[in-house]
């Protein structure tokens, strides 16, 4: 049961984690390097596609990849040659090797080529729908007809009952519109009312410690559930309580 007294202690999270001081060490710092709306995109994509491990090692990789695209991502996307793609095959992070790298910059190319947004991938005939956003993203990232199949454990999807955390995560950077700086907002045809939480070990387990939580499954159906709970507390901007969470777990030991 969602009490007052709860709501304004995740308030107050809220508002002491939600700041630009949060930044520099999450990779969300990786994106806010660049200010071309293109840019911003395909750096957080990156940057929450490679978002597991430590921290520190997730923002240096990322920053070791886009300066093997000159620092300017959209212009390598569209205009790389040959030689530009044989620097990225020595681009490794965890299980993240060259032939995945190698396909999101094609797939890159193919949608940069017909629109203006990456949003465009993430919209479904249900905008108002996650699980229908991200299982179209999925099936649109994997149109091309060389998609390799191990890439597939790197871009997760609803329809196999993943959590999404990654994948959640990039939605609140580009969907959510935050006073503080900190997340873009930069979609504006996505709702924020319509974001899942991103579901890692440390948000749930708070959640579970908060009552928020019963279920200790990582997957979809958890992540909903815990969304469906901080809608009560916040029905247009659920995911801000990310914050609130991800900090109580890992900043405070909660």
């Amino acid at each position: 049961m969602i009490t007052d007294r709860l709501k304004d202690f995740l308030d107050q999270k809220v508002e002491l984690y939600n700041q630009p001081n949060f930044i520099p060490e999450d990779p969300i710092c990786i994106p806010h390097a660049f200010r071309k709306k293109q840019d911003i995109e395909i750096a957080g994509l990156f940057a929450a596609t490679l978002a597991w491990g430590l921290r520190k090692t997730i923002i240096n990789k990322c920053k070791e990849l886009l300066a093997t695209m000159d620092n300017a991502p959209h212009d390598f996307v569209l205009n790389h040659t040959d030689s530009d793609l044989k620097a990225l095959t020595a681009f490794k992070h965890r299980t993240f090797n060259a032939t995945d790298t190698l396909y999101f910059i094609a797939y890159l190319k193919h949608h940069y080529t017909q629109h203006d947004s990456l949003e465009e991938a993430f919209i479904s005939s249900l905008p108002n729908d996650t699980y229908t956003n991200l299982k179209h993203y999925h099936d649109r990232f994997f149109s091309l007809e060389y998609a390799p199949d191990r890439t597939k454990k790197h871009v997760s999807t609803p329809a196999r009952k993943s959590a999404c955390k990654r994948l959640n995560m990039y939605l609140r950077w580009m969907v959510r519109q935050d006073d503080q700086g900190v997340d873009f907002g930069i979609w504006k045809n996505l709702s924020p009312a319509s974001l899942i939480c991103p579901l890692d070990v440390h948000v749930q387990r708070t959640a579970i410690k908060l009552n928020l939580l019963q279920r200790e499954q990582s997957d979809w159906q958890t992540a909903s559930e815990l969304t469906q709970q901080l809608r009560q507390l916040d029905p247009y901007d659920p995911v801000k309580y990310d914050f609130a969470l991800f900090g109580l777990g890992v900043i405070e030991k909660f």
